[in-house]
């Protein structure tokens, strides 16, 4: 029997992890044993362990997995990177060494991330504002309440770090019920203020997805009015937003892979497709358009977050920046995660 025509390849957006730590992954290193934690306290300490137990370096580690994503066809990521006393600004400084070795074909945006407290670990915002001329691009926070203890005093330090150096923001916050929501609508409050709106990325966001909260709908409202950017990584317990709900306010969400491998768990692969299929799965994507949305918030809609021309577009045979899969449609490919048969940036296939 003669075989059939071949199949044209299918040609997608390229992907983009707008919120991985790849500092933190074990990547390319032996394997790590973790320790349990039940609170976020625990977690962070369980990292500051995990320092000493790395058998290579953080360039060596986050190279490793910046060059696995991008084979997969990630071809940008937002990296949030731990700047601290206990840390200095090594992490940065490695990080951005790794986004260097493998050059343009990878875009890499590093927030200065203060994963151990700003407020509450003095010396860490002076060395935030050193990381900038360090290799970090963006300024990051975490939990001006629940890790800070000071709502007005965290923001204070983080706006004004942000308004000084001219960079944009990047604030962590796990904290969920009202409390969550009161901290991003002050968030949303300071970036109309600021005059940044689309510059204000909130990550996490749990308290977004919340639907018994009484504030919600009003805050979701106000997230967009700020034009504030929200990134779900659709991690194992983790809370994950109703999207139909998200879209339904105009609230933009991008996707990412947060932790890969590292002291706080032993999951994810660096692939964004895997995130993709993981949202799809979280949030009950049934209906192709469902699945479409999910590869659009692993791709194009991260692009639009970081700014970044050829990822924020739709592709098609002919564009310059695109990726290739042996899959007929992209509800498919999001189900059965393929690698790409061919990732082409700025017209070279790498």
């Amino acid at each position: 029997m003669a075989a059939g025509p071949e199949r044209s390849p299918l040609v997608a957006a390229g992907l983009v992890d707008a919120h991985i730590h790849p500092d933190k992954t074990s990547w390319g290193d032996r394997w790590m044993t973790r320790r349990p934690a039940a609170t976020l306290d625990e977690l962070i300490r369980n990292n500051i362990l995990a320092l000493s137990e790395y058998g290579k370096s953080v360039e060596d580690r986050a190279h490793a997995l910046m060059s696995h994503a991008l084979r997969n066809g990630t071809l940008a990521m937002r990296a949030h990177v731990d700047v601290g006393t206990a840390v200095g600004l090594a992490h940065v400084e490695g990080v951005r060494a790794a986004a260097e070795r493998i050059g343009p074909d990878l875009t890499v945006q590093i927030v200065c991330f203060p994963q151990f407290g700003l407020l509450t670990d003095p010396g860490s915002l002076d060395l935030m504002s050193a990381s900038l001329d360090a290799g970090a691009d963006i300024v990051g926070g975490i939990d001006p309440l629940g890790r800070d203890g000071d709502v007005a005093g965290h923001l204070d330090a983080v706006f004004g770090l942000s308004a000084r150096s001219g960079r944009d923001l990047d604030i962590h916050l796990h904290d969920g019920g009202e409390e969550g929501l009161a901290q991003i609508r002050e968030i949303a409050a300071r970036t109309r203020a600021a005059s940044m709106q689309g510059r204000v990325t909130v990550s996490h966001a749990f308290a977004l997805c919340d639907d018994t909260l009484p504030s919600l709908r009003a805050t979701l409202d106000d997230v967009a009015d700020a034009r504030l950017w929200i990134t779900t990584c659709a991690l194992g317990p983790d809370p994950v937003p109703d999207l139909d709900l998200f879209e339904s306010h105009g609230v933009q969400l991008a996707a990412g892979s947060d932790g890969v491998r590292d002291s706080w768990s032993p999951y994810g692969t660096g692939s964004m497709v895997d995130r993709a299929h993981l949202l799809g799965y979280r949030t009950g994507a049934i209906t192709d358009a469902d699945l479409e949305r999910c590869y659009r918030i692993a791709s194009t809609e991260g692009g639009r977050m970081l700014g970044i021309p050829d990822l924020a577009l739709d592709t098609d045979a002919t564009s310059a920046t695109r990726l290739e899969f042996d899959a007929p449609t992209i509800a498919q490919l999001v189900v059965d995660r393929p690698a790409p048969l061919r990732v082409i940036r700025h017209g070279r296939v790498l």
